[in-house]
Order: C-alpha cells, then sequence, then structure tokens
C-alpha cells in the first residue's frame, strides 16, 4: 500500500511525501521511528489502470525465498545491522515485486517493528511456520541459525516437489499429446477416410472400425457441446475444489490414489513430523506447536487429526492417543511418538520419523518413473493397434474384394 503523508521535522521543517508500507501502522511506526511529528497520512487509492503488473508477472518464488533467507543469515552471521541488511538484499533482486516487499520490511524493522512482525505482513510469502522460527530465533539470540535451518528446510522441498513434477512431466505430455493428436484425427482425418468405406458399401466391418465409425460420427454430431461439457466440468470443477467441500474431496483423492497416493501421504507424515519437531526444539509450546502444524499441512485430513491432537493435549491427553484412532496415521508413527512422549524425547523421536518418511517417499517416487515408462508404452501400443486395425483391415478386405 502506499500512503500520502505530511510531516513535521525536529528542525521545524514541514514535508510531505509517500511512503509504502503494508499497513497504516507499519507507515506511521516507520515515520515516528525517524524522530518526525506526523501531521497526516492518507491512502493512496489506486486507480483501474494503476494496477501493478509486476504483482502478477513476477511473482516471488520458493527459489527467491530460498535465497533471501541464506543471504540475511549470513549478513546477521556478518554482524550486519538487520535493517541495513534487508536493504542491501532489496537492491539485489532483480524482481521489482520482491524488492518492493524486502523494502517494506526493512522499513517496518527500521521503524522497530520485530523481523518476524514485518514478515507477518506478508503472509502470502511466509507461513506460519516460518514466522514461528525466526520469532523463536529472535527470542534465543539464534535467529542465523534459525534462518539457516529455514532455507534448508525449503531447497529440501523445493526439491521433492521437484522430484515429483519430473517424474510426472513425461507421462502427462504423452496423455495431453495422444488427446490431441486423436482429437485431431477424430475430428478433421477420420471421417473422410471412414466415408470412403461407406461409398464403397462394405457389409461387413470388423468390429473396431465399426466401433470408431461410431466415436465418429458422435463426435461430429455432438462436438460443440462435448466442448461445452468438457470446458464447463474443468470451470466447475476447479470452482468446486476452492469450496471447503471439495478441497476434502480432493485431499481424499490424493491420498487414496493408487502407488502416487502412497507418495503423498508419506511426505504429509515427513511434514507434520519434522515441523513439530523443528517448532518443539526451537522451544514453542505444544498447543501452539500443533496448531501451527496443522496450519501448514496443507490437508484437511490431516488438519482435524493434528486440531483433534491439540484438543486431546490440552485436556491432558496424548498425540500419540489420537493419531492411533486415525487410518491415515500409520501404527509406527503412533507408537515411535508414544516412546517419545514416554521418554521425554519426543522431538527426537519425530526427527526420525520424518527421516523415514522421506526415505520412503523418494524411493517411491523413483520406482514411479520407471514404472510409468513401460504402462504408456503398453497404453499407446494398444492404441495404434485398434487404429491400425481399424483403418486397414477395411481397406485389406476392399483390395481382394476388387
Amino acid at each position: 500500500m502506499q500512503f500520502s503523508y505530511k510531516i513535521k521535522t525536529q528542525s521545524g521543517e514541514i514535508l510531505e511525501g509517500k511512503i509504502e508500507a503494508p499497513n497504516e501502522n507499519t507507515a506511521v511506526n516507520t515515520l515516528q521511528g525517524k524522530g518526525y511529528l506526523i501531521l497526516s497520512i492518507n491512502l493512496l487509492e489506486g486507480g483501474i489502470f494503476s494496477i501493478d503488473l509486476n504483482q502478477y508477472l513476477q511473482r516471488p518464488t520458493n527459489k527467491d525465498i530460498v535465497i533471501f533467507t541464506r543471504q540475511l543469515s549470513t549478513l546477521i552471521d556478518a554482524d550486519m545491522p538487520l535493517a541495513e541488511g534487508l536493504r542491501t538484499l532489496a537492491r539485489q533482486f532483480e524482481k521489482p515485486t520482491l524488492r518492493k516487499i524486502i523494502s517494506e520490511i526493512s522499513d517496518a524493522v527500521e521503524g522497530g517493528s520485530s523481523l518476524s512482525n514485518a514478515l507477518a505482513a506478508h503472509p502470502k510469502l511466509f507461513s506460519p511456520f516460518y514466522i514461528k522460527l525466526v520469532q523463536s530465533g529472535e527470542i534465543s539470540g539464534k535467529l542465523h541459525e534459525s534462518l539457516l535451518y529455514l532455507a534448508d528446510h525449503l531447497e529440501e522441498s523445493q526439491e521433492i516437489n521437484s522430484k515429483i513434477v519430473g517424474a510426472l512431466a513425461y507421462p502427462a505430455f504423452v496423455v495431453f499429446a495422444l488427446i490431441v493428436v486423436g482429437g485431431i484425427m477424430v475430428v478433421y482425418v477420420l471421417p473422410q477416410l471412414l466415408g470412403i468405406f461407406k461409398d464403397v458399401g462394405l457389409s461387413s466391418l470388423p468390429i473396431t472400425t465399426r466401433m470408431l465409425i461410431w466415436v465418429t460420427n458422435f463426435v461430429g454430431n455432438y462436438l460443440y457441446y462435448l466442448i461445452t461439457l468438457v470446458f464447463g466440468s474443468i470451470f466447475f470443477g476447479w470452482r468446486y475444489i476452492k469450496t471447503p467441500e471439495g478441497k476434502a474431496v480432493l485431499d481424499n483423492i490424493k491420498i487414496s490414489m493408487p502407488v502416487l497416493g502412497t507418495v503423498v501421504r508419506n511426505l504429509y507424515l515427513a511434514r507434520i513430523s519434522e515441523s513439530l519437531a523443528t517448532l518443539i526444539k526451537s522451544g514453542i509450546p505444544i498447543l501452539d506447536t500443533l496448531h501451527i502444524t496443522s496450519d501448514l499441512v496443507g490437508n484437511v485430513n490431516y488438519q482435524k487429526i493434528l486440531l483433534d491432537a491439540e484438543e486431546s493435549v490440552r485436556g491432558g491427553g496424548s498425540i500419540s492417543e489420537v493419531f492411533g484412532r486415525y487410518k491415515e496415521i500409520p501404527p509406527l508413527m503412533s507408537s515411535m511418538i508414544a516412546i517419545g512422549e514416554k521418554t521425554g524425547k519426543l522431538d527426537f523421536m519425530l526427527g526420525h520419523i520424518s527421516k523415514f518418511y522421506k526415505s520412503e517417499s523418494d524411493s517411491t517416487i523413483d520406482s514411479i518413473a520407471t514404472l510409468i515408462e513401460p504402462i504408456l508404452v503398453l497404453v499407446l501400443g494398444v492404441a495404434v493397434a485398434i487404429l491400425v486395425s481399424a483403418i486397414l483391415l477395411p481397406i485389406y478386405n476392399l483390395v481382394n474384394v476388387t
């Protein structure tokens, strides 16, 4: 947000200007922190043509946040003042949107705000987990170590996401190409080719040819309805998954899919155990730890489990007792957490659980990549065989007749 202000300096001079800040309180704190007396401050309303396209075209990525976090950790370790370090980083980044955000954080810190509060003004960029760890680092005096861990954590998450995308990119491209090529053939090529058989008057056609003729005629007669149905389904499906009910259905599908569901489930379990372990080690109260992790996990099923565990602990119960009641939590994880609670080494046990499920997900992702390729080859082979038999067999019969 941009605010216009009118201030009085310590020397009595009246000045007017503009300032960027996430909210009015931050703008006021920034100006007062510089020793100015604020006479007036107003939010500048942007017109319809004043939309910042950089906000949409150059959004900060996970990689940008990793670089920002790691470099800020290095500057703090070098004993550079926090506000000065943030200003240095703001000048370094090329993306205007990221430069603007870091400048706003720098202004807030310079105005007396803590780093965690300044980061909290940008919830789309910095998660509650990120902010809580920064806050823990500020309280314990180990901000450098907290930022370094966050950079490693974000990098690791990005690496896992890249593995999944890499494993599914080739199959997705092949399936998309198959659909596009099949659609073009059914709409433009096959009607003319199959029309020859009809003109010649072949009476006995193979079943594959008759099926192909039926599909071609159906698509030709209802093409616009089919296009409307496909795009309508995509649109309403996208709207539905934005609702709480739709998100719950999608989250259930994610962890129930054959093979891939195992990977997703293991990743959720690794994320839960790592987040709990890290927050507990940082000295965050267990109730806050469970609540923050429930916001972070990204699946309504596991969010409900964590919130139930929070209520149980608040009432004097245990985490393992709640986890053991849900099929989404494997017995191994519940048992290890129970041991950790009894021995007072819950963070230690959760760390080992996280490593185990990360290793399991990595091996499953690698096996998916090797398993999908032969399946795709088989599917493509069957599709080509059906198409060839549907076209070449009638032509062969036609040649024999003549």
